[in-house]
């Protein structure tokens, strides 16, 4: 009797509740008569009488034994009640009158539209959801997927012989398993694998695995569509489309990825589980489908569906295509009626959508088409492998039904009907289609800033192994981890366990996805030891030098700046004064030492690491420092006491201790503060928010609804710090204190200031306390600029308060790439981050949906969401540990476009120079520009190699098309594609330049060919 009080779990979908509301919300009551209700429905089904004349459908709910009439039609209910009338098909609504009767006669009748309905075809897309975890642990998902492929071959045999539109057939949504299958299989099974794709049963998309998008970078991005060339030219396999599953929300830069790689095609699902609410950011206006298109006027086709068109990509599964063909018959026809009169087939209540009262289906319009693209699995589950009862369904469905048609089909089969008849009557969008989960990046905020320090270095190491004439080995594969910890799938279902299988693995998913992002990181900085070491062997010293060094600015434009070089015992010894002189002035150049002193580190190299200022070194360029004997050592810091003032030539910042803020950082050229000291919170103030829901329910954060700040538990502020240090060395001034805060065993703030140098450097250190409390920390940076930010970094575009995106796009919160621009008359000031990717414009936001803001809005301030807890599956429950988060500040006279200044102040975090020893034989020239362009809005963003041949990659941050000239020395042809080396064309070249056309915040590749 008590088991009758168990419930299932908050994150467990109701399958039968969804589908009764269904039922009920496409019907009307009728008659209520005596007790007896009787409901109708009109659907979209039709079938051809015996004349071939066409008959629809007019569903009614009402009493079993009992004989319904309707026109010239009559059934009779069956044990539950229910009956099909069909009628004559109407082209213009006409009132028939319904009749009920029992044994003892009639017992009531009313009247009954019957209104015309459309004729549906339904493309039925049999895919698996893959996430590399969640369910099981990583390892044992892949293993499945590729039993999957097995069985798909299988399936699509047994079919051979059917009608076409219900031959068995498989798209794999995450091309991944079928690349490890086709590398393990036999020789036969492979030749038929693709045989299946050549004949349109079996499709492989795009994307290797299901990326949260906003935390790749744009080469990590492209690279993981290299697979689609592999795919084509190894197995003759061709890539249409795409599947986007899961994560409701892409960056604006997979639209020219996935053009560059041949796909135009895209299908995503987005699951709002609760933490997405796109209604009330003009979701309600997003047409299905639609073309989004990118900045360059590049386009992809784009069909989604979400949570209310049913489990956002089980919308199959829900009308009971993996049931049984009864549960089809019932709710297909009724879905399908939703669909074009409702604007969502279903209600609040399905799975993790909670709307907020008066936001229901807001003001959108019902789907227009008469094609619908319905996504099945096999199972209700992710990672859930084939069946053939889809094709079954549409088997005998099309033996019984005219309309709708079901066609078993591959996702790009829907695309090319949409293509054929539709493509003129389609919405176009443009811009970032935010993502609303990105909130789950601030989770394993020390992984994801290792990978984010992996995705800049890996661009360095490439360039150094090239310019040595080399191909950088194992670079792809550093590139795939760091995609393999942004891949969507952060944990296991329950996070918080800590089984060895299914999803209570939480202990080991996460052991293994924090271990490959952090591999990430590590086989980055070993590929840039090795080609900083190449690239050193093919540069000798001065003759006269003790030793030399090359000084690499793999940024896009030439700067002055900070460079830590590392000078071995054994090259020159540490009692040996030492001056390090510009080889092209011959001038010498102010250093700091560091010893490494063998009694405190006797596990690392001894010598000494030397601290420079090294000025105008060009963008994709070096210069040569030579070691001389000198005739003092290097000086001693200053000790600039403990008032918490440092200053340089351009600016002198000031800490107040009391409170654990900047108070002041002071524009000397512009004579301006950059600091709102009127704010809510300090400059660099360290917020913590704790919040009073509980941990350790599955998807609770997924139903929590919010419109005050009831559950903001609690908020604390970082105050009352000490000075650790504040010294002046010959490269600049440092300022270290330390406070205590909430959530954290200490807080260390590091704030530099180099000679020379137009940047303010700020390094956060946390020493993480592990809770399971929900919580989140923040950095605020209030600026005093005239309005919101002018513009900011994304993946593969520059997004703006005038800037458009996609609409629905989340709004409360944005992850960006790496910098934030403000823009007024007088002044220009950029903000960038390194490790944190996640940023609030204006307010903190609480964290459950519809996100309302906490504090007044301030639209110049910048909170830098660093680190969070909220989400109670998929990503990790708890963090800790030293975790560290880097930030930098610019300003420059008004008239610079923020986005120049966004990327400068951005390079000394995202593009250190590299100081390496040239260890050649025949002495380097003192300076060299490797390649340059002449548009300040285009940046050379790395250096590869084909062969031969370079690779000179090209990123444009123009808002509109341009042009410019590329100079390579030695460089005599030059071809430019896209990026992935498709549809290259020649580019005119003329004395070692080349003329290369970048669309708007385009990104190209110049394959350069000559003595190099």
């Amino acid at each position: 009797m008590t088991s009758r009080l168990l419930t299932e779990s908050l994150g467990s979908p109701d399958y039968d509740g969804i589908r009764a509301a269904l039922r009920h919300d496409t019907s009307a009551e009728v008659l209520a008569v005596r007790g007896l209700s009787v409901r109708a429905a009109v659907v979209p089904l039709f079938r051809r009488d015996e004349a071939g004349a066409l008959r629809q459908a007019v569903r009614i709910e009402a009493g079993p034994g009992l004989t319904l009439r309707l026109g010239d039609a009559e059934e009779s209910t069956d044990d539950a009640g229910r009956a099909t009338l069909l009628v004559p098909a109407v082209d213009a609504p006409r009132r028939l009158t319904l009749e009920v009767r029992d044994g003892a006669g009639l017992v009531g009748a009313a009247p009954l539209d019957v209104t015309p309905q459309r004729k549906w075809s339904v493309f039925v897309v049999h895919h698996s959801h893959l996430d590399i975890g969640y369910t099981d642990t990583q390892g044992t998902v892949l293993r499945h997927h590729l039993d999957y492929l097995d069985a798909a071959l299988r399936l699509s045999r047994e079919t051979d012989g059917r009608p076409d539109d219900a031959r068995f057939r498989w798209s794999v949504e995450s091309s991944l398993p079928a690349l490890r299958w086709l590398a393990t299989r036999p020789a036969d099974q492979v030749a038929e694998f693709v045989d299946r794709t050549r004949g349109g049963n079996i499709e492989v998309t795009a994307f290797p695995m299901q990326l949260h998008t906003e935390a790749c970078s744009i080469d990590e991005l492209y690279r993981q569509l290299r697979f689609v060339a592999d795919l084509r030219d190894r197995h003759g396999i061709g890539v249409r489309s795409a599947m986007h599953t899961d994560i409701p929300g892409a960056v604006v830069g997979v639209v020219d990825a996935l053009n560059a790689a041949g796909v135009r095609y895209l299908a995503a699902a987005h699951n709002w589980a609760g933490r997405s609410v796109p209604y009330i950011t003009g979701g309600d206006k997003l047409g299905r489908p639609f073309r989004w298109r990118a900045p360059s006027g590049r386009e992809l086709i784009v069909w989604f569906t979400d949570t209310p068109h049913g489990m956002a990509y089980m919308e199959g599964n829900t009308v009971g295509l993996v049931d049984g063909y009864d549960l089809a018959e019932d709710l297909l026809p009724r879905y399908l009626s939703s669909l074009a009169d409702r604007p969502y087939p279903y209600g609040p209540g399905t799975f993790g959508w909670y709307a907020a009262p008066g936001q229901v289906g807001a003001d959108k319009a019902p789907d227009v088409l008469d094609a619908v693209h319905l996504r099945v699995q096999g199972a209700h589950a992710d990672n859930a492998g084939p069946s053939i009862m889809p094709a079954d369904i549409a088997l005998r469905w099309n033996a019984t039904w005219e309309y709708p048609r079901l066609r078993t089909a591959t996702n790009a089969d829907f695309f090319e009907h949409v293509e054929e008849h539709h493509y003129d009557r389609l919405q176009v969008h443009e811009g970032d289609w935010t993502d609303w989960w990105a909130d789950g990046l601030g989770s394993g905020a020390r992984p994801l800033g290792h990978v984010r320090r992996a995705q800049n270095v890996l661009r360095t190491a490439e360039t150094l192994h090239s310019l040595a004439g080399a191909e950088a080995e194992g670079l792809d594969d550093a590139y795939d981890k760091a995609a393999l910890f942004d891949e969507h799938t952060w944990g296991a279902a329950n996070p918080w366990e800590d089984a060895e299988e299914g999803g209570d693995s939480g202990g080991l998913q996460w052991t293994r996805k924090s271990a490959v992002g952090y591999q990430s990181y590590d086989d980055a900085l070993d590929l840039l030891q090795a080609g900083a070491r190449r690239f050193g062997a093919t540069l000798g010293p001065a003759p006269d030098a003790l030793a030399s060094f090359a000084v690499l600015n793999p940024g896009g434009a030439a700067r002055t700046d900070a460079v830590r070089a590392f000078l071995p015992r054994d090259v020159v010894p540490v009692d040996v004064p030492v001056t390090l002189l510009d080889a092209r002035t011959g001038e010498p150049l102010p250093h700091h030492e560091e010893e490494v002193d063998p009694d405190e580190w006797p596990t690392r190299p001894i010598g000494r690491h030397l601290e420079v200022v090294v000025p105008d070194v060009p963008g994709m360029g070096r210069v040569r420092l030579d070691v001389v004997r000198g005739e003092n050592p290097a000086p001693e810091p200053v000790d600039l006491g403990r008032d918490g003032v440092i200053e340089n030539e351009y600016y002198r910042v000031t800490y107040d201790l009391a409170e654990g803020h900047l108070a002041s950082v002071f524009d000397k050229a512009a004579g301006r503060e950059l600091v709102n000291a009127d704010a809510a919170a300090g400059f660099g103030q360290y917020v913590y928010d704790r919040y009073a829901t509980a941990p350790h329910f599955n998807h609770m954060s997924g139903h929590m609804l919010v419109h005050d700040k009831t559950l903001l538990g609690d908020r604390a502020l970082g105050r009352h710090a000490a000075v650790v240090r504040c010294e002046r060395t010959a490269v600049g001034e440092r300022l270290i204190v330390e406070l205590t805060g909430k959530g954290v065993d200490w807080i260390r703030t590091t704030l530099d200031l180099h000679a020379g140098v137009p940047r303010l450097d700020l390094r956060f250190q946390l020493g993480k306390q592990p809770t399971a409390t929900k919580e989140a920390v923040f950095f605020a940076f209030p600026f005093a600029a005239g309005g919101p930010p002018a513009a900011w970094e994304l993946t593969g575009g520059v997004g703006g308060t005038g800037v458009p995106s996609v609409p629905g796009s989340a709004e409360h919160m944005r992850p960006i790439r790496h910098w934030v621009a403000f823009e007024d008359p007088d002044l220009t000031v950029a903000w960038a981050t390194l490790e944190a990717p996640l940023v609030q414009f204006g307010s903190i936001h609480m964290p459950y949906a519809p996100f309302p803001p906490t504090t007044d809005d301030e639209p110049a301030t910048v909170y830098s969401w660093a680190l969070n807890n909220i989400w109670d599956t998929n990503f990790p429950s708890q963090q800790q540990g030293e975790t560290t988060f880097r930030y930098a500040v610019a300003s420059a006279a008004g008239g610079l476009p923020g986005r120049r200044l966004g990327a400068l102040a951005a390079a000394g975090l995202t593009d250190p120079f590299v100081a390496t020893l040239t260890t050649g034989t025949e002495p380097a020239p003192p300076a060299a520009a490797f390649a340059s362009v002449d548009d300040p809005d285009v940046h050379v963003t790395s250096i590869g190699r084909d062969g031969a041949d370079l690779v000179v990659r090209l990123r444009s941050l123009s808002a509109a098309p341009v042009e410019t000239t590329l100079t390579v020395p030695g460089m005599r042809g030059a071809t430019v594609d896209s990026g992935l080396g498709r549809d290259a064309a020649q580019a005119p070249v003329r004395d070692g330049a080349a003329t290369v056309r970048l669309p708007a915040c385009g990104i190209v590749a110049v394959t350069v060919k000559g003595n190099l």
